[in-house]
């Protein structure tokens, strides 16, 4: 399977503070005093890492991470068709959709560090939507952009939307097409994002996500330390707070634990006792293996039947709970007949 090439990605939760969140939410009340604000002078990209000092995949790999291993790819995938582009790719063309014809026009490249800016700036002020279950319009979000910026907003919107989605597990989706109304919403359908938990007001759904992906991508039960492994190669250490997710360990065994995202267990007659993760019943029950898989194939611009071995787990999963439901409503119409004729008169 041919994956999309590699662009620069940052780590834009180092300045995502409570004391930023707090600037910026009262400042939301006027955006149009954002409107004239130099994109150089802002502070809040400032310790964000710049494209020039970065290599491709640098920063956060969690395409990486959530990429199958070449054992689950068919050797004949073919060509991503649009209806498979990532969604920071196909939401971008929609919010620009009407200014397709100045995609014509040559535009200078802006420096990386002003794109930067631009994508920090709207990434703060969206998770202040996501917080207050606002919704938000193409336009508002245009005057988080400064002017000389607003020709590259494509680009500034799918970077955005790319951070949401893969580090806080965040979507945008657009609910009105007239008026360019956009909503966001939590990754996958997942109720629980940890919002103030460990104190961090940030959603960490992108995390739970994260998580359940290398779960099922391992074979539906990974031991504690290839899950440690491959937190560690994106920069998720145990023992280290980390600005977004809090400490790892804590939010893994606890809190998902605690919500039932996430079972823990010990390896059977293991001797020092060793554990390892499977999906818990809650996560079950929100998602499913296929919604995982197409969410993976999704970010990496393939489809689900491109890797062979997800699929026919998924396409089993399907079955087992297309046969579960039958089974329940089975039950139910023969609950319901018994009754009914328990209640008969005499």
């Amino acid at each position: 399977m041919s994956r999309p090439p590699k662009r620069p990605r940052y780590m834009p939760w180092e300045d995502l503070d409570s004391d930023s969140e707090a600037e910026e939410l009262s400042s939301a009340q006027a955006p149009e005093a954002r409107e004239e604000e130099s994109s150089s002078t802002s502070t809040a990209s400032s310790s964000l890492p710049s494209s020039s000092s970065s290599s491709p995949g640098e920063g956060f790999p969690i395409v990486d991470t959530l990429s199958p291993s070449q054992s689950s790819v068919s050797p004949s995938s073919s060509s991503p068709d649009p209806a498979s582009m990532p969604l920071c790719q196909s939401v971008s063309q929609e919010v620009v959709g009407s200014c397709a014809a100045q995609d014509l026009i040559y535009m200078e490249p802006l420096p990386s560090d002003i794109i930067h800016n631009r994508v920090s700036a709207l990434v703060r002020f969206l998770l202040l939507k996501y917080r207050t279950q606002e919704l938000t319009t193409r336009a508002e979000m245009l005057s988080r952009v400064t002017r000389e910026c607003r020709e590259h907003f494509r680009e500034i919107f799918s970077e955005t939307c790319e951070y949401l989605q893969l580090i806080f597990g965040v979507d945008v989706r657009e609910v009105d097409s007239i008026n360019h109304t956009y909503v966001l919403g939590s990754t996958l359908g997942l109720t629980y994002d940890g919002v103030g938990i460990n104190g961090r007001s940030f959603p960490k759904t992108g995390f739970l996500v994260l998580i359940l992906s290398i779960i099922f991508m391992e074979g539906n039960c990974v031991p504690e330390e290839a899950i440690w492994e491959k937190l560690g190669s994106i920069g998720i250490h145990v023992g280290i707070e980390h600005s977004i997710y809090g400490e790892p360990r804590e939010l893994l065994t606890r809190f998902l634990v605690q919500e039932l995202y996430i079972e823990y267990r010990r390896v059977a007659d293991s001797d020092p006792a060793r554990y390892e993760f499977l999906w818990g019943p809650r996560a079950h029950a929100e998602t499913s293996k296929m919604k995982v898989l197409e969410y993976l194939a999704e970010i990496n611009g393939s489809e689900p039947s491109s890797f062979p071995v997800l699929y026919l787990d998924a396409l089993r999963d399907q079955e087992e709970r297309a046969q579960a439901e039958i089974a329940t409503d089975m039950a139910g119409a023969s609950s319901s007949v018994m009754s009914g004729e328990f209640s008969r008169p005499e």
